[in-house]
């Protein structure tokens, strides 16, 4: 047994405006599996969060529901509470940032920081509603893209081409709070100079505290220089005022960071745990954060050089996850499959979502699939299948003719000493949050316990005369791979786990359990553990939540409207504008394996689109062909660049695949009809 650590884990803080969803339990899972995957093994691991309770979206919906701030982050953290416990998320304390220890906590580094010289005073300009008398955030002001043109974008991005600008960019300009047409408003703002921390983070970020994908994508605030990062906001602002100032509050982002060390503050104090030994700058505990990659730069450059800047010590490492999609695409409220935690807990156990999510994550940075029917498929085979069913078909055997006590001695020790050896390959995957690894370790031991007991047929030996001990042998070691199995499954299903435990008749199992062989021993009656997942109980889900859209005001399309949509009208098939154009020049793109990167000439103008047909033309080949591409398609982001149109092409696909070519005579910019 190694020695003890001291360890802290934290996720990132659900914002308390809305409801937690499946999305959001991707990363609470993860942390909460690994939390108590340490906890098993010994350590002394204490895992924290708390409501992101701050800032002008929170103050904006209090207002709207005529409520204060203050009751609707009551109501929010109620929900996000009970949501949480449903899904077995073992928070050692779930707080929320508008608290005392994070109000002194966070006046506390500000005023190290500004002592220090690490802050910075500058009048800007910036947006304001004359009407609803408050500046506004990007996000609140709305206008037409002045690249695409696109209506109704927000002030810092356009979700139709890409684009990122300023808010003063936008065309016709107006804001999301009253209507009224933005005027610009000098004010006075504070600022962290985060440059000044530039050595450090670059060094720290390069080491063991981030995954290599995320100090890459780092590299690049490097090379364009660390900027002075905005830490205040004007009243009206629901937040904590900036000591020794007048009408200025934090920003919500600097706040919410130091939540995490206000959650831990507050159960230190409950619980007579030294803070000091895990946030002072000679801690030699381990602190991790999960968070998503959207966030990292919050995560891996703000957070740790205002911690650094103010004495405190650093995080271990920053650990990142993808996004989730279900069914292959973005979670879409229309087809229902933009699920609520609460919702899904109407229908489905939610060990179910946990097993799925540990069978698919990584410790990488990649978007992770729900697919709803793999999600029914596999949890029926894997834990319904064959981890329940090892204790369901031994069990009665053992109650019938052994009065449910196992056998004293152990058939087959070369089975025994497989499933017990691979407790380190397993308990590693673990420690490596190779989450994926491990469940296809243990599931490969279910198929080996599975495979012995068909292959003895205890069935069949219970109606021979002279095999009573050995049906009484099968089963109890049938009884005992079950149990080293619920050992290594317990951090992801933990409810099982208790149910088994009273089964077993044993204390509640810690890792090294895996080690130990029940002989001799009584068990309990079995009761059932889990069911297996109906086609109908997702459809029902996935109804639900277009329920819940409808009862929110919002339109959902019935499924004769979705048909529908799988055709088009003569009308809408010639508004597609295809052209002539000539590839004047084209290009690997690095890091995709399907495509190229083409610019072509339309005549009067030149689109840039990325095609999926590196299978069949190299880049050299394409230069000076001419080709058919759709000209008015809408421009899509895609993580390489804005594609602004598509190429034309026939065939099975692969090195079959043939650009649509014209006519001998035809010039780029002709129209095809």
């Amino acid at each position: 047994m190694t020695k003890p650590r001291k360890i802290l884990l934290t996720s990132a803080l659900p914002y308390a405006n809305g409801s937690i969803h499946l999305g959001h339990m991707v990363e609470y899972c993860q942390t909460d599996i690994w939390s108590r995957f340490q906890k098993m093994n010994g350590h002394q691991c204490y895992y924290v969060c708390a409501d992101d309770a701050h800032g002008t979206p929170i103050m904006l919906k209090a207002k709207e529901q005529n409520i204060e701030p203050q009751q609707l982050i009551d109501q929010v953290h109620k929900e996000h509470s009970d949501d949480f416990a449903a899904f077995h998320i073992g928070f050692d304390n779930f707080y929320t940032t508008h608290s005392e220890e994070n109000r002194q906590l966070a006046s506390d580094i500000y005023n190290k920081l500004y002592a220090a010289g690490h802050i910075s005073k500058k009048t800007i300009k910036q947006a304001y509603d004359p009407e609803a008398k408050m500046f506004l955030p990007d996000r609140f002001i709305k206008g037409t893209c002045p690249k695409c043109k696109a209506e109704d974008q927000y002030g810092d991005s356009c979700e139709v081409c890409g684009a990122t600008y300023n808010s003063n960019d936008l065309i016709n300009p107006y804001s999301a709070i009253s209507g009224a047409t933005p005027i610009e408003k000098e004010s006075e703002h504070y600022f962290f100079k985060l440059g000044d921390f530039k050595d450090f983070l670059q060094q720290w970020t390069q080491g063991e505290h981030t995954q290599s994908e995320i100090s890459n994508k780092l590299q690049e605030w490097f090379d364009a220089g660390l900027q002075d990062w905005d830490i205040s906001r004007d009243a009206p602002y629901w937040g904590f005022e900036i000591p020794n100032t007048k009408n200025k509050y934090f920003y919500v982002w600097l706040d919410a960071p130091i939540g995490y060390l206000a959650s831990f503050k507050n159960y230190c104090d409950q619980h007579q745990v030294s803070f000091e030994d895990y946030w002072g700058e000679n801690s030699d505990a381990e602190i991790y954060h999960f968070i998503g990659k959207d966030i990292a730069y919050f995560h891996t450059l703000f957070f740790p050089a205002i911690l650094h800047g103010a004495g405190l010590r650093t995080p271990t490492a920053v650990f990142c996850h993808g996004f989730l999609t279900v069914n292959g695409q973005k979670m879409s409220k229309s087809r229902g499959t933009f699920i609520k935690a609460s919702t899904y807990l109407k229908h489905l156990n939610p060990e179910y979502l946990r097993y799925y999510y540990a069978a698919k994550l990584s410790n990488g940075v990649e978007d992770i699939d729900l697919n709803l029917e793999d999600f029914r498929l596999r949890v029926n085979s894997d834990l319904v299948g064959k981890l329940v069913n090892i204790a369901s078909r031994c069990a009665g055997f053992i109650k019938k003719g052994f009065n449910n006590t196992l056998s004293a001695t152990i058939l087959d020790s070369k089975l025994k000493d497989f499933a017990q050896q691979q407790s380190e390959t397993i308990r590693q995957h673990y420690e490596q949050r190779q989450f994926s690894q491990a469940m296809r370790e243990i599931m490969a031991i279910a198929d080996k316990a599975n495979q012995f007991i068909d292959e003895h047929k205890p069935w069949v030996l219970a109606k021979q005369e002279g095999q009573q001990e050995k049906v009484h042998q099968v089963c109890s070691q049938g009884i005992n791979l079950f149990r080293i199995l619920v050992t290594y499954l317990k951090p992801v299903l933990p409810e099982l786990a208790k149910k088994a435990e009273s089964f077993l008749a044993v204390e509640p199992l810690q890792w090294q359990d895996s080690q130990n062989w029940l002989l001799d021993h009584k068990i309990n009656k079995f009761k059932p553990l889990l069911t297996r997942i109906d086609e109908k109980q997702i459809e029902q889900m996935i109804n639900d939540s277009k329920e819940d859209l409808e009862k929110a005001g919002q339109a959902v399309q019935s499924k004769t409207e979705q048909a529908k949509q799988d055709f088009i009208s003569i009308d809408d098939f010639m508004k597609i504008d295809l052209r002539i154009g000539k590839i004047i020049n084209a290009e690997q793109v690095e890091g995709a394996d399907k495509l190229l990167q083409l610019t072509l000439d339309l005549g009067e103008q030149q689109k840039q689109v990325f095609a999926g047909i590196k299978s069949a033309y190299s880049a050299e080949q394409l230069i000076g062909k001419l080709t058919v591409m759709v000209a008015n398609l809408q421009p899509r982001k895609m993580r390489f660049g804005i594609s602004e149109g598509m190429v034309l092409a026939a065939g099975p696909g692969g090195k079959d695949l043939f650009l649509l070519s014209p006519d001998s005579g035809a010039q780029p910019g002709m129209k095809v009809k």
